[in-house]
């Protein structure tokens, strides 16, 4: 069967990024981890190819220099049943140079992006009542990362 797996090019902390991702998310590990030979100009050592897994995805993964940059147009989405998990990886992935972005995305340190959405947020802009969805939608638009008790409140404000 034919897979298309995501491949990350990294300036040049692939081998980091991918070892905190895999500690980070649960039921992930470093398939293999291929370095360049000591003798490449500026590229020694550094990852020239390697596999790792985030739960059951695979992803492929390289440091290439800084000639490309990951931008928002592709993030990773973790989806979360509780605040204190939204909590858990917000906190996690904006530590140490991450940056908070509008509406439950940041960026991490190696500037990939990922959205950290609870699951109740898709439950309340999808409400049968629209105002309900409206002030929930409205709510979400005035937050970086996602409080599901404001998202409650504004849902249910009168």
């Amino acid at each position: 069967m034919t897979v298309a797996t995501p491949f990350l090019w990294f300036d040049d902390d692939a081998e980091g990024a991918m070892r905190f991702y895999t500690e980070l998310l649960p039921d992930s590990e470093i398939v293999s981890i291929e370095h360049y030979r000591p003798e490449m100009p500026g590229l020694g050592g550094k990852v020239m190819h390697a596999h790792f897994r985030l739960g059951n995805r695979d992803f492929y993964a390289m440091d290439a220099g800084p000639q490309y940059r990951f931008t928002e147009a592709v993030s990773l989405y973790i989806g979360c049943e509780s605040q204190s998990e939204v909590d858990h990886y917000w906190d996690a992935l904006v530590a140490d140079g991450g940056v908070e972005q509008p509406c439950g995305w940041l960026k991490d340190r190696w500037g990939l992006s990922w959205q950290i959405v609870p699951d109740r947020l898709l439950a309340l802009i999808r409400d049968p009542d629209p105002e309900r969805a409206r002030r929930a939608v409205q709510a979400m638009l005035g937050m970086r990362k996602i409080d599901i008790a404001a998202l409650e409140a504004a849902a249910n404000a009168a």
